[in-house]
């Protein structure tokens, strides 16, 4: 595997697959933050230590292949272009603060890109499992079998009292984040969203936009992930947020019901607009262009619109990203330059699905 092999492809392997409950949750996710004991955070290391960090995570990796997982492998970040981790991120393969902020990360892929274990983020090791659908068990339990794996390896920070010991306090006891990630237009569409995020808030979850925290919920795409990693155990966190997913899709399914019976033509008519935007814009900005791909899924979905993948919607809201763009046409390009080959690559990828 190369570089290549995880920047070529705008759609990991894994998302090519359809999951539990794919109609509505994209992906589900758990991350495990991880300390190596006696060396300083991340933030706080020096060039030596951080360098000693990634050559014993090599080291306990090896060539090895791990269960289904196969075979790793590494990428210093130093080592790679601005425009390549752009891409590493824009695929959730990395997280923004690694890609900025870490002066000497990097990160453990393999090769359907379902696992990857990043090195020196804000944490030594941050162990992420991605399933497609509605699989936060399974993804628990891979991450967990990940994580002894590592554990047996090499020696983590670790307090009998406080749990897993991570550079922010937030992380700390078991270190883990899960999350999943829905696609709910028509909560959007009937405005219960608005009372559906604080409540969720309150339950000591949070939701957030695509690309996690500080990001903008773009083509009513959410992330709903837990808050509290202390005083409670992984399976028990998780088992939370199931809850309140199912009760999310039920909402979502509920409100798209509502919508087909009482508000149907008006319902087609934004679907179908929204797909003769995508099918013949010349040039459209990345927010307009994650609407319509919203609307134009939800029709798939609804059965409006046939002969359509609804893994469309995965592609190209990766594919369309400024870092994609940007490696496709093989140049920086400037805002007007990407909004005319966005249009342009959603028009060939509409066309595609035509033929």
């Amino acid at each position: 595997m190369s570089l290549e092999h995880f920047i070529s492809e705008a759609i990991s392997p894994w998302m090519k697959e359809e999951g539990p409950d794919s109609d509505i949750v994209l992906s589900s996710r758990i991350r495990l933050a991880r300390n190596l004991e006696n060396y300083n955070f991340p933030d706080f290391a020096s060039k030596e230590e951080s360098e000693t960090v990634i050559r014993k995570v090599h080291e306990a990796n090896g060539d090895q292949e791990y269960g289904n997982c196969g075979k790793f492998e590494i990428l210093s970040l130093d080592q790679l272009k601005p425009l390549a981790k752009r891409v590493l991120v824009e695929k959730h393969l990395i997280s923004p603060h690694l890609a900025e902020q870490s002066k000497y990360g990097a990160v453990m892929l393999n090769e359907d890109e379902s696992v990857s274990i990043m090195i020196n983020e804000e944490d030594h090791l941050r162990i992420q499992c991605l399933f497609a659908g509605f699989q936060l068990k399974e993804a628990l339990k891979l991450a967990g079998e990940l994580d002894d794996w590592l554990e047996e390896k090499v020696d983590y920070a670790f307090d009998e009292e406080r749990g897993y010991l991570t550079s922010c306090p937030t992380n700390v006891g078991t270190g883990l984040r899960a999350s999943v990630m829905m696609h709910l237009p028509a909560l959007v569409i009937t405005k219960q969203m608005s009372r559906i995020i604080p409540a969720i808030n309150q339950l000591g979850l949070v939701v957030r936009g695509i690309y996690g925290e500080g990001t903008e919920a773009q083509g009513n795409v959410f992330q709903i992930s837990n808050q509290i990693t202390l005083g409670k155990s992984e399976e028990d966190i998780v088992e939370d947020l199931r809850g309140v997913v199912l009760q999310l899709i039920q909402q979502e399914r509920a409100a798209r019901n509502n919508l087909q019976q009482g508000l149907k033509i008006q319902l087609e008519d934004r679907i179908f607009r929204s797909y003769g935007v995508l099918a013949n814009s010349r040039i459209i900005q990345s927010k307009e262009a994650a609407q319509c791909l919203s609307d134009v899924r939800l029709g798939i979905d609804l059965g409006v619109i046939q002969g359509i993948s609804r893994s469309i919607l995965n592609e190209l809201m990766i594919l369309t990203q400024p870092g994609f763009l940007q490696q496709y046409a093989n140049e920086m390009l400037g805002p007007d330059e990407r909004d005319i080959l966005r249009a342009t690559l959603i028009r060939e990828r509409v066309e595609l699905e035509e033929a």
